[in-house]
């Protein structure tokens, strides 16, 4: 089988192709899988978390997989940040320090999640932080990695990647993961039968979770959101046949035609905030007068 495959951003569009790839290689068993990238003139390199969740998908079902034709812009950055490696080329050298590393983790991985998500982001333009809201703000994104793991179900791992952009002024970091989807967790756990993106709506309500027992519940955002809102920065989210995202202050939903095997959670991050941020409870009365 030979697949075309095209560019893809950070956006509906670049999404739409990774769910397209995935529903062409449904069912795909013992098959030899190439992978045409010669009209490939960029991917995002954040979303080497989802490509790869769906080439990993893929490839468990004993198919052998090939990339063919990748233009030389593409494999300089998806040979730095190590996706490439996974396909037989050899790591090159991130001297300007711009990539957060193509990992899978497995579900039992958070600590390493934790360390990797500390070290990966240094230097990578986020806008100041006081210590207490950076160590919060580093938790919630671990977070996100919990709940992959806690409502996801998945038993394939969890992928992520995310690379800064100093030019264009934005870090994107990409979270995804190959478990039974938001809207399938809520109607299991919760007996509610939304749509794909109704259902992203609904978990990322404050008072909404599916977990039960005294820990909270939710996809880890609430402090990322209103982060985001105040920096101009944004979030989005796929799950199912689901999209939300939210930019500029609004949030937008829509559906896809056929389902992504799993969810994605991509935070974009705008780099040239220049405001410093620190919790409300680390205001002092001195520092309002």
């Amino acid at each position: 089988m030979k697949i075309s495959l095209q560019e893809i951003h950070s956006n509906y569009e670049g999404f739409s192709r990774l769910i397209q790839l995935a529903t062409q290689t449904a069912g795909c068993f013992l098959d030899d899988i190439e992978i045409d990238m010669s009209h490939v003139g960029w991917i995002d390199a954040n979303m080497c978390a989802p490509l790869g969740a769906v080439l990993y998908m893929v490839g468990r079902d004993i198919n052998s997989i090939r990339l063919t034709n990748v233009p030389a812009s593409v494999e300089t950055i998806l040979s730095k940040n190590g996706f490439l490696c996974n396909y037989g080329w050899t790591r090159k050298n991130d001297i300007h320090g711009s990539t957060i590393e193509y990992k899978r983790f497995e579900p039992k991985d958070d600590r390493y999640f934790a360390d990797y998500i500390e070290k990966q982001m240094i230097g990578k333009g986020i806008p100041e932080m006081s210590p207490g809201l950076l160590k919060k703000f580093r938790a919630s994104i671990y977070e996100i990695f919990s709940n992959s793991v806690i409502h996801s179900q998945t038993k394939l791992g969890i992928f992520s990647c995310g690379q800064y952009f100093p030019r264009k002024h934005r870090l994107d970091f990409s979270v995804a993961d190959l478990g039974i989807g938001i809207c399938s967790n809520i109607r299991e756990r919760r007996g509610l039968t939304l749509s794909a993106e109704e259902a992203i709506s609904w978990a990322l309500e404050g008072k909404n979770t599916t977990k039960s027992g005294p820990i909270p519940g939710g996809l880890g955002l609430k402090l990322l959101r209103e982060f985001i809102v105040k920096n101009e920065g944004r979030i989005q989210i796929v799950s199912d046949k689901g999209y939300w995202e939210l930019s500029e202050g609004t949030v937008k939903k829509r559906a896809f035609s056929e389902p992504f095997p799993g969810t994605i959670v991509n935070i974009e991050i705008n780099t040239a905030d220049a405001k410093s941020y620190r919790l409300v409870s680390e205001i002092r009365s001195e520092d309002i007068f």
